[in-house]
């Protein structure tokens, strides 16, 4: 999930969307909604219903009459079945505002599958010339479908590829010609230097005027600590997050075997160790790891959802959508 590899100058001539968005993916994805579970300001109207309650668009509730209200919007149905004034109350609708955070740093160039396998698309290299299907390829491919979902549903949609920072961004927008940005800024950007969630986030929240909803997508291989005050800070500007995590099977399951050298991707450094000897606790640490992410995001209020790079990104991408969307609906009816 990729664009086309990249020229010998190292720009993009045009971005392959049929790489970004496989038609099994498109498949299950296209009926859904991404809404935000939290206030959602926006512009324009749109298929996003706000918890501000208005005079306008979809009829929500009645509540009591009280003297000063606009006598305009009582129901007089109500007051001559019960003999007491009422208000109609209404949802005013508004634009769901995207904005995707996707992790460009050296840790996710971890891949251990075949690139024209994962792809499937016929190529066997890709944008950044690995024969191997990274956890960026896959980001990619997960960023542009959901910034495509947004932007077919009328929704502003922005990107923001990071590293130690804001490496590249897309400003947010429904204008034609946004996702083929996107998709190019995701397609051309190197796979390289640390992580600094923190600054990235400080950096985004220092340009966001509005309530958005966030979508992280990332190894999140960080110190738990620093990534769970990453969130405190979205939280406490009002904004609704999920979090992507993108791993590989084999960072999962660590079956390698033989002693050998494990190579840092974040200039940590080369560490040669026997794998067969640190398993249980190199497996014990990760799902403490993930545990312990999750639970932070949900004492926030926000989703998280892990995302294998041997899956393909429809089914579970579609299952989870739903499963939040449902939620949504059953908090706003109880």
């Amino acid at each position: 999930m990729s664009g086309p590899a990249p020229n010998p100058s190292g720009s993009l001539a045009e971005a392959d969307a049929r790489l970004y968005l496989h038609p099994q993916t498109l498949a299950r994805l296209s009926t859904l909604d991404l809404r935000a579970k939290m206030i959602i300001e926006g512009v324009m109207s749109g298929a996003h219903r706000s918890p501000y309650q208005g005079f306008s668009v979809e009829f929500a509730q009645h509540r009591p009459y009280v003297p000063g209200d606009d006598i305009r919007h009582l129901d007089w149905k109500v007051f001559g079945r019960t003999d007491k004034l009422h208000l109609k109350q209404y949802q005013q609708e508004t634009n769901l505002d995207l904005v995707l955070l996707v992790d460009s740093s050296g840790s996710m160039r971890f891949g251990s599958r075949l690139f024209a396998e994962a792809s499937g698309a016929g190529r066997a290299i890709g944008p950044t010339g690995s024969p191997l299907w990274t956890k960026y390829d896959h980001a990619t491919a997960l960023a542009a479908a959901l910034s495509y979902l947004a932007l077919n549903q009328g929704d502003r949609a922005g990107l923001a590829v990071y590293a130690d920072g804001v490496r590249a961004m897309v400003k947010r927008s429904s204008a034609q010609g946004t996702w083929r940005q996107i998709v190019g800024a995701l397609a051309t950007q190197p796979v390289e230097r640390a992580s600094d969630l923190g600054r990235v986030i400080d950096q985004e929240l220092g340009a966001l005027t509005n309530r958005c909803l966030i979508i992280i997508i990332s190894d999140l291989i960080d110190d738990p600590d620093r990534i769970r005050a990453a969130l405190a800070k979205v939280r406490h500007r009002g904004h609704d997050v999920i979090l992507c995590r993108v791993l590989d099977r084999r960072e999962r399951e660590f079956d390698y075997a033989d002693e050998a050298p494990f190579v840092g991707l974040e200039h940590e450094g080369t560490l040669r160790l026997d794998p067969r000897s640190v398993r249980e606790a190199y497996l014990d640490a990760l799902r403490a790891h993930i545990a312990r992410v999750q639970r932070d995001a949900l004492a926030f209020g926000f989703d998280s959802m892990l995302v294998n790079t041997d899956d393909w990104l429809g089914p579970p991408l579609a299952a989870f959508l739903a499963r939040r969307h449902a939620r949504l609906r059953r908090s706003k009816l109880g």
